[in-house]
């Protein structure tokens, strides 16, 4: 029997949830997905060390100011390591903008379509990138617009279902509901050790969500994030994309086991209808969600601090250079 990594190859397009060029390398995705923090962690390694220092030298060349070339050099640190992935995966990548951004709709469009125009200065096509963009209602807003102009987007730092709706509604292309993250604050907020897989609140919402978008005739894409175990993954196989990190892949590829699909579109069904959501109901939904209100924010200020960080690192290189 195949692995259950090869099974769920058969029922989901996987992600690889990593910005580490030698496990992209060797695990071979369909997809691959970036964050700050992701890539603060490569860019540790040598491998990402020349891209650094062609950021560091684009930026000196084409900023003024300070504070203007950390932004572009980390920008193009972004897009360069993107180009990268792109030349050992066949579809497509997810490439972040400044979570500092999350609450400002023309900033997060000007930063977006500046990766873009990147993107395009290193000779790759538009069709092969996702703009990652936070699911705050000005990010839902930024990713409408985006969608029209023909600049795809990924919806990320989704825990709620309302958040999922206003999405849709907005014409997003993917969106990534944090499973993990979920799961993380009802064990803190109950004080229980674990949850069985079936019964786990991240497996839930997202099960929810997907149920809905094909009950409901929505073309946004359905991936799933943030996992803490293979029994998450399993539980949403099936599953349009499921972004995996590299230790989880490997538990999936030593596992012989027979793997069951969980979620299909042709078994969807939902009764959910929440009409059109609004940004008064949108707010309302999301306050009365302790676990989305705080997960998100602290999903923000943690991408917010890794880009600081990160922007440290490219200063230290610059100021060596």
């Amino acid at each position: 029997m195949n692995s259950k990594l090869e099974q769920l190859k058969a029922m989901t397009t996987v992600v690889a949830d990593t910005g580490d060029i030698d496990a992209i390398r060797q695990w071979r995705p369909e997809d691959a997905t970036t964050n700050p923090s992701l890539l603060l962690k490569a860019a540790a390694s040598e491998a990402y060390r020349p891209m650094l220092e062609k950021a560091v030298d684009y930026a000196a060349r084409h900023a003024s100011s300070d504070a203007e070339q950390l932004m572009v050099a980390t920008d193009m640190l972004a897009v360069l390591a993107g180009k990268e992935i792109l030349g050992l995966i066949p579809g497509v990548v997810s490439t972040e903008v400044d979570a500092r951004l999350s609450f400002d709709t023309s900033a997060t469009l000007e930063r977006a379509r500046r990766l873009v125009d990147f993107y395009d200065r290193q000779g790759v096509d538009a069709s092969r990138v996702l703009i990652k963009i936070a699911s705050t209602w000005e990010g839902i807003r930024a990713a409408e617009q985006l969608e029209k102009d023909g600049i795809r987007c990924n919806l990320t730092l989704l825990f709620s279902f309302v958040q999922a709706v206003a999405c849709a509604q907005a014409g997003a292309h993917l969106i990534s509901p944090f499973v993990g993250r979920i799961l993380d604050w009802h064990l803190a907020s109950t004080g229980r050790e674990s949850y069985p897989a079936e019964d786990d609140p991240g497996v839930l919402s997202v099960t929810r969500i997907y149920n809905y978008y094909k009950t409901n005739g929505f073309n946004t894409v359905v991936m799933g994030a943030s996992f803490r175990n293979t029994g998450e993954i399993e539980r949403l196989a099936g599953c349009d994309r499921l972004t995996i990190s590299p230790a989880l892949l490997h538990e999936l590829q030593e596992d012989q086991g027979r793997l069951t699909r969980r979620l299909s579109l042709d078994t969807a069904s939902s009764a959910d209808n929440p009409g059109q959501v609004h940004e008064k109901q949108f707010r309302w939904e999301s306050n009365e969600d302790a676990m989305a209100t705080e997960k998100l924010a602290d999903g923000i200020r943690r991408f917010a601090a890794d880009q600081v960080a990160l922007e440290q690192r490219v200063r230290q290189l610059a100021q060596a250079a």
